[in-house]
């Protein structure tokens, strides 16, 4: 069996403006450094606030996994579908990320490796 783990929650921020106060919120909460991405602002490794709203109605959450091609074929034999339109490859070609098909509950769930 795969190993997961929450790595972290996404937040659909509605420009890149909102997404760096809400980053920087979460930082003077909780003392979570803030690092600019080109499409997301992270606080800390927890938090992930996009800069322009992206999959999942409220956001998503990043499950982390050693392997993440093992775990979606783990997921698939289960039943779950996974969009591949959204796979991100390391230059090695191994899977980094991939988010399932449907929501739950309004977020996406993206595997990512960790």
């Amino acid at each position: 069996m795969a190993e997961y783990k929450l790595a972290h929650v996404g937040i659909n921020g509605a420009n890149p403006e909102e997404a760096l106060k809400a980053a920087k919120m979460f930082e003077t909460l909780f003392g979570l450094t803030v690092k600019e991405g080109n499409s997301s602002v992270f606080a800390g490794t927890a938090v992930e606030v996009m800069k322009a709203p992206y999959k999942g109605t409220h956001g998503h959450i990043g499950i982390g996994t050693p392997d993440v091609a093992a775990a979606q074929a783990e997921l698939e034999a289960k039943g779950f579908a996974f969009d591949p339109d959204t796979a991100k490859h390391k230059p090695d070609g191994t899977l980094n990320a991939i988010y399932l098909k449907d929501e739950i509950c309004g977020f996406a769930v993206h595997l990512v490796k960790i």
